[in-house]
């Protein structure tokens, strides 16, 4: 990382406890760090990585990293601007991610893991050492208060089977934990979206095409297009991929 960059990174690191965010950084960032106005207490921006053809990994589950060293950039500072940052059993199963913002200067983020039937190893490294971790289990699971160095955050099931959005938000609020990034899979950002519990969609765009594999969104079908979500955006640069940050101001798909 050049001078410059370390000196733009460095004023909007200082923004992420109250300060106004400035320089060339903020026109992307600052939607992050306003205060949260959602009655769970919180600011959630959700983050996708896919291909052209709107996919998020291969059939067999290989995902990373489908972004460029932009992208992995771009992840590891929303890391270091947010309080926790949220994924979901998958990701653990397949990447076995530390979540740690060792790409750039700031803190680490407390790292949940949403696992709703509590069926993870506490093999994987997010539970053996690094910074602090939540295990969101549902409540009538079994198993102690601990799983590996992970805290055990016990949530209700909720009538689909697994833990709400809402629920969880309204925990990791009750905790401090008030800006939360949900960094994936696919299938989390898509609970998140689909319960209109996300602030902002940040998706990068790789020129890859892999035609076949996990789509990017899993939603509820609409019949017409006019029933889909539309939106805003803002495209940014983060060779070589592109970033979409999207203002979804807690909308729920499928929804008037």
């Amino acid at each position: 990382m050049d001078a410059d960059l370390d000196t733009d990174w460095a004023a909007l690191l200082a923004a992420r406890d109250g300060a106004a965010p400035t320089g060339p950084l903020a026109p992307l960032f600052a939607p992050v760090l306003v205060p949260p106005t959602a009655p769970d207490g919180c600011r959630v921006v959700g983050r996708l990585a896919q291909t052209l053809d709107g996919r998020i990994a291969t059939a067999s589950g290989s995902s990373q990293w489908i972004g460029g060293p932009g992208d992995i950039l771009h992840t590891h500072r929303l890391r270091a601007l947010c309080h926790a940052v949220v994924v979901g059993a998958g990701t653990v199963r397949h990447d076995d991610p530390r979540l740690t913002t060792r790409e750039v200067t700031g803190p680490d983020p407390v790292r949940v893991v949403i696992d709703t039937d509590r069926r993870l190893s506490a093999d994987h490294g997010v539970f053996r050492d690094g910074p602090p971790t939540l295990l969101a289990c549902a409540d009538d699971t079994q198993g102690g208060d601990t799983h590996g160095s992970a805290r055990v955050l016990r949530l209700p099931r909720d009538p689909g089977g697994g833990i709400a959005p809402a629920a969880l938000l309204r925990a990791l609020s009750a905790q401090g934990l008030s800006r939360v990034f949900v960094e994936g899979g696919g299938l989390t950002v898509s609970r998140f979206l689909a319960a209109g519990c996300l602030d902002r969609l940040h998706v990068t765009v790789a020129p890859v095409l892999l035609g076949s594999g996990i789509p990017a969104f899993t939603l509820p079908e609409v019949a017409r297009i006019a029933d889909g979500l539309r939106f805003g955006w803002t495209v940014y640069q983060i060779p070589p991929d592109i970033l979409l940050d999207i203002a979804i101001d807690r909308a729920r798909p499928g929804q008037s």
